[in-house]
């Protein structure tokens, strides 16, 4: 089984040689490849950065990370995918634990996280519910691998959610695939906590998972909430 590692990016030319790195150092000479898929809204030049790395590079036709995950999926014809976002260290063992998993039969899966930085002891907190289920526990961050039949089975990420598309995806899941988490850590930038302070990304975090819940507003009237919300969000 071959994996294809799916990382889109917008303006992320500062953050990917880290996630890069670590990413090739864990792979050897395992049976994976990677391919960037980029915004075209995208201002910096993150190929300077690439031809550094064996890379596959792509500007998606169309922003937003859920378009551009998606459009990587049709790049590649790996039985896996994995996507991982740009400031992500993904855990040195991933392709082994990504294999055993699928090996058991689950369908797709994440890992629980921990952040490159703690400005705020409370984080821990953040960290160490990334290992229980519940839906408000989840996030992209904590990267996501499926197998390409249940991802084509979902028929990817939605078109319409142009933010909280992980969770989305994984709400359509529950019960017609089997999901695991990983007990394991990947790395989690703190970039966010740095420009906010830690109450004021959780009341963003907050007020938007209970408008998405209820569906009180459009995944585009959440986006721009989002980005209201916070000094300088991800």
């Amino acid at each position: 089984m071959k994996i294809s590692v799916i990382i889109p990016t917008f303006n992320e030319a500062g953050t990917i040689t880290r996630c890069l790195t670590r990413l090739f150092d864990a792979i050897g000479n395992e049976l994976v490849d990677v391919l960037i898929v980029d915004s075209p809204e995208s201002e910096d030049n993150i190929e300077s950065v690439l031809c550094a790395f064996p890379v596959k590079y792509v500007v998606a036709d169309k922003a937003g990370r859920n378009h551009q995950m998606n459009e990587g999926a049709l790049y590649t014809k790996s039985s896996i995918l994995y996507f991982v976002h740009a400031d992500t260290l993904v855990h040195p063992h991933f392709v082994k634990d990504i294999l055993a998993a699928i090996d058991q039969g689950v369908d797709m899966g994440c890992y629980r996280y921990k952040f490159d930085a703690y400005p705020y002891f409370l984080m821990y907190i953040n960290s160490f519910f990334t290992r229980f289920p519940m839906i408000w526990c989840r996030g992209g961050d904590q990267t996501l691998f499926v197998r390409r039949e249940a991802f084509e089975s979902l028929q990817g990420f939605s078109a319409e959610h142009v933010i909280m598309e992980d969770y989305d995806i994984l709400l359509r899941s529950k019960g017609s695939f089997r999901f695991k988490i990983i007990p394991k850590d990947v790395v989690v930038s703190a970039r966010k906590y740095k420009h906010n302070s830690y109450w004021k990304v959780l009341k963003a975090n907050y007020i938007v998972m209970n408008n998405w819940m209820s569906k009180k507003k459009s995944p585009q009237e959440l986006r721009t909430l989002y980005k209201e919300l916070l000094n300088k969000s991800k």
